[in-house]
């Protein structure tokens, strides 16, 4: 089979089994009721009176760090606890196709998730007129930064075959990832260490890189940040599934 089929059939299998239990049904209701929840309530949706998705963008890392892992969790670890992953693994399809279906396959369920935020989008230019670009270049930013969650947590499920492990262990990643361009981080660093690693941890902020995609401004950097974490993660990912394999 070509390569593109290949991951076709990964990815299929792998929606496939998100909808065979409530698991996919939850993960929408609880993303969506927090989504809305936070952004009207904590975020004063309607409070601020300004016509944009700001309060709604500004939770949404809040919400990856903690839904995300859950999606995540059993890319790797439900395959090697039941077996599976030998079975997967006779399939014509290398290591990197197997690993790049199940990913995005995955990523393509948190695209559905977010898709679906749309009627927040809808009663904001209902209620003023929004910058629809910011709004657009927000989602983007949005969708990349849960595909770089999503990302470390396949790399993690690789490792494990406990779930609860690989969705902590991804939890704690994401909060170090997040937390790294906090200013009581970066300013205990630049006390007691050059301001080359204060330099170094904020570069890898997951809010710094959003920020300017947030406020529609499309930075070359931001993004290539997340491909490239995107990318690190899955290749390493790669090299997990091969050696399980392996052994």
């Amino acid at each position: 089979m070509s390569g593109a089929r290949n991951l076709w059939v990964v990815g299929k299998r792998e929606l496939r089994s998100y909808f065979a239990t409530p698991v996919a049904y939850v993960f929408l209701v609880v993303f969506l009721l927090l989504a809305g929840f936070l952004s009207q309530f904590l975020g004063q949706f309607y409070e601020g009176g300004q016509a944009n998705l700001e309060s709604f963008f500004s939770f949404n890392i809040w919400l990856y760090l903690f839904l995300v892992p859950a999606i995540s969790m059993r890319l790797w670890s439900e395959e090697r606890r039941n077996g599976t992953i030998e079975l997967l693994m006779t399939l014509p399809i290398t290591e990197t196709q197997a690993v790049l279906g199940k990913y995005l396959a995955a990523w393509a369920f948190c695209g559905v998730a977010l898709a679906l935020t749309f009627p927040i989008w809808i009663t904001v230019a209902y209620l003023g007129d929004p910058d629809h670009g910011t709004i657009v270049t927000g989602y983007l930013g949005s969708f990349l930064m849960s595909g770089a969650f999503l990302a470390i947590g396949s790399m993690v499920s690789a490792c494990t075959k406990n779930q609860v492990i690989a969705f902590v262990v991804t939890a704690t990643v994401g909060f170090v990832f997040i937390l790294a361009d906090f200013p009581f981080i970066t300013g205990v660093i630049d006390a007691y260490l050059p301001e080359v690693f204060g330099q170094l941890v904020r570069s890898i902020g997951f809010m710094t890189h959003f920020s300017g995609l947030q406020r529609g401004v499309v930075e070359l950097p931001s993004v290539v940040f997340f491909g490239s974490l995107i990318a690190a993660a899955l290749y390493v990912n790669t090299l997990l599934v091969a050696h399980v394999k392996a052994s």
